[in-house]
This record gives structure tokens, sequence and C-alpha cells, in this order.
């Protein structure tokens, strides 16, 4: 049996200034909807990835920024941190390990995240 994660839930405190700091980097939003003066759910897709994250109102009981080590592998750690700094996120220098690279971030509301250029013999596994 497949079990796939599809969605992780991201608290934020403003909804809109999130979704544009996501699309900013590149992320497609993929849906945003009012259903209720309750709720709100906006579904937004890094590039390459079967799982997506949301945003919204009444979709999470976490508190903003309490959200802690999402990770996500990429191609090139460099060029991760470029785009990073480019649009004006404090991202952590490039950390260099035997088993990747890596480049952790915040988002808006403090909400952490690492990103994780494979080894060469880890990306020729999973080919």
């Amino acid at each position: 049996m497949d079990w796939k994660i599809e969605l992780i839930a991201v608290p934020v405190t403003d909804i809109d200034r999130a979704r544009d700091f996501w699309a900013g980097l590149g992320w497609h939003v993929d849906y945003d909807n009012t259903v209720s003066e309750e709720i709100r759910f906006v579904q937004i897709t890094p590039p390459g990835s079967a799982c997506s994250i949301a945003l919204g109102k009444g979709i999470s009981p976490m508190e903003p920024g309490s959200l802690d080590a999402v990770q996500l592998v990429i191609a090139d750690a460099d060029a991760a941190h470029a785009l990073l700094t480019e649009q004006g996120v404090d991202a952590d220098a490039v950390d260099d390990q035997p088993w990747g690279r890596f480049v952790r971030f915040r988002d808006l509301d403090g909400n952490r995240f690492t990103l994780q250029q494979l080894p060469a013999w880890s990306a020729a596994q999973r080919a």
C-alpha cells in the first residue's frame, strides 16, 4: 500500500502575504478559495513536488510560526540560497555535510524550512 504525503498545513498570520511570499519564490498557487468567514484555503505547490502546502484560516490549530523542520530536496543548494536571498529571505549559509548540502530559512511567520541538495551517491541511487 502506498502512503503519500500530499499536503502540509503551514500556520500563518496573513494569508495574502504568505501566499505572495511563496509565489515570489516560484511556487505555484494552485487554489485560493474562501469557503466562509471562518474558512479560507490556499494550496501552493513547489516546482517539481507532489506535495503542496496549505495556508489559510480555519484549517489548522497550530500557531503561526510553530511549524518546524519541513525539508525539501533541491538540485542546487547554491542556486536555492541565491534565490532566497535575492527575494529578501534571511537564509543561513549553505551547510556542507557528508549526507548533503543544506540551506535553512524561516518564512515571514517564523516557520522553519530546510532545503537539502542530496550528495552524489544518494542522488544516483534515486535515479
